[in-house]
């Protein structure tokens, strides 16, 4: 799990573990356990930087170490809608 916050244009952002931000996915700090997510949320919420609703993402690390979005919510979020839109009938 990471933690994400939205900016005023829609972008997401992650809390880093430097306590910074990062849109980047790759940079977010990960948390494995409830208590530890919970802390996390609340140093996000703490954090003023502008950004709107902080949440707890889920992620799925790959075996190579490569750290993708957990379900679609997030993928969508993060690559953008994969088919164009509208849709023809």
């Amino acid at each position: 799990m990471v933690t994400a916050n939205r900016t005023w244009d829609g972008v997401v952002i992650y809390r880093t573990s430097r306590h910074g931000w990062s849109a980047d996915l790759s940079d977010a700090a990960i948390v494995r356990t409830s208590d530890e997510a919970r802390a996390l949320l609340t140093e996000s919420i703490a954090d003023d930087v502008g950004a709107i609703g902080a949440y707890i993402a889920p992620v799925e690390i790959k075996g190579s170490g490569k750290i993708k979005p957990g379900n679609l919510r997030e993928h969508i979020r993060s690559e953008g809608v994969t088919i164009d839109l509208p849709v023809p009938a």
